[in-house]
């Protein structure tokens, strides 16, 4: 069965490469994805992350040069839930792109809202972004 998605997006007046750089290193996430995380902290290879609904584990995918964040996220259910996540080239700043699944057993309404939180984040992220080359 193929479920709902939506691929919500941002632009960015910064280098792609810089965009990257920053999303890709978790520690950040505080600074810009409130909706998501409250704190981080290393464990090993991946990091826990306080979530308004709890821990959670967080991995990305290993640095590369194509601009791919996707990141896997384990809930405290066990449940695996892999984010697709890119950042790229937009004229002379960057696109950061973030496709969010409707998961089973989410309604419509929670996938609505749940897009919300996620454009939200990007949003943030752009202001923070764009706000440190002043």
């Amino acid at each position: 069965m193929i479920g709902a998605s939506r691929t919500l997006s941002v632009s960015i007046a910064r280098p792609p490469a810089d965009v990257y750089a920053f999303v890709s290193d978790a520690a950040n996430l505080p600074q810009w994805a409130a909706a998501f995380c409250q704190s981080v902290r290393r464990a090993g290879a991946e990091w826990i992350v306080e979530t308004p609904q709890g821990p959670v584990r967080l991995r990305f995918v290993t640095w590369n040069q194509w601009g791919v964040l996707d990141h896997h996220v384990t809930l405290s259910s066990g449940e695996q839930v892999v984010n697709p996540m890119r950042v790229i080239p937009n004229g002379s700043g960057a696109e950061v792109l973030f496709t969010l699944f409707q998961r089973p057993g989410r309604t419509d309404v929670q996938f609505y809202e749940d897009a919300i939180l996620v454009q939200r984040d990007l949003e943030s992220l752009k202001r923070l972004l764009e706000g440190s080359t002043r």
